[in-house]
């Protein structure tokens, strides 16, 4: 990843299906934040992902509201970008008109938002709250942010505040391959999903089955307070966690109850167990 002090660059995607809006952000960003490089402009969600897999940005401002996949559905897809050693899933600012959604990514601490228009003493703010973030992650010893809650979870909730009914709905049960027989699994009886190329294993304390399903749509499906993603591979009952260790090249590992298995943690989900 960039190296974020103070006077480094910081490579930064822009998203935003109003031409005008961007524009006027670029400047407005211009102005608050000269290091700042915008590498690429995107005119809708589907284009954002695709620039900040091609760009590796440290950064990402994301229109809430765009044409065939809104800022929200691109933040769920960009979170499940593969990480490298030298690039984490960028940091997320939603650009909104509407206050209910800035302030729930306020309130996180996951995500900044920009306001339309953008002023400039509400972009200061944005920018010096991103400073501060980045240059968090860019610790030696924590590469993670620092968010007290995961941008998974914040994801379902601004998804649910754009919904007609207001209520997210999730899976209750997974049907899954059991040797030769399909099986009906309670979600609350899961202790962990990890997935491969092809298949997804579904492990209970009792057993262990597949699904074709990948994490990136069980992250959509599962309630976030019980599932919490830990690996872009990885979901883990949240209740099952039974401790957190080390290995001997530092990387935390969950333990299971019930299980003998070691749950490695990436980089960007180390904050979940701050203080651990």
């Amino acid at each position: 990843m960039t190296d974020n002090s103070n006077n480094a660059t910081v490579r930064a995607v822009l998203a935003d299906d109003e031409r005008l809006m961007r524009e006027q952000l670029r400047s407005r960003l211009t102005e608050a934040w000269p290091e700042l490089e915008i590498v690429a402009e995107a005119k809708n969600g589907l284009e954002a992902v695709e620039l900040v897999r091609e760009h590796k940005p440290d950064l990402v401002f994301l229109d809430i509201r765009m044409p065939g996949l809104t800022g929200v559905e691109a933040a769920r897809q960009i979170a499940q970008l593969p990480e490298d050693d030298d690039w984490l899933v960028p940091e997320i600012v939603f650009i909104t008109a509407y206050d209910q959604y800035a302030v729930e990514a306020f309130e996180q601490g996951v995500a900044d938002y920009v306001l339309k228009p953008a002023e400039r003493e509400r972009l200061a703010v944005t920018v010096s709250r991103i400073k501060k973030r980045l240059g968090q992650r860019a610790g030696a010893d924590d590469a993670a942010n620092t968010a007290p809650a995961p941008l998974q979870q914040l994801l379902h909730k601004l998804s649910a505040q754009m919904s007609p009914s207001g209520k997210p709905s999730y899976l209750q049960w997974i049907q899954a391959t059991v040797g030769q027989a399909i099986q009906m699994i309670p979600v609350e009886d899961v202790l962990f999903f990890i997935s491969d190329e092809k298949y997804t294993r579904v492990q209970t304390p009792k057993l262990e089955a597949l699904i074709r399903k990948p994490i990136k749509e069980l992250v959509d499906e599962l309630d976030p307070e019980l599932f919490w993603q830990i690996h872009r591979s990885t979901l883990v009952n949240a209740r099952a966690i039974d401790g957190i260790t080390r290995d001997f090249r530092g990387r935390q590992l969950v333990g299971v109850k019930g299980n003998n298995e070691k749950l490695e943690v990436s980089r960007s989900y180390t904050h979940l167990f701050k203080g651990m």
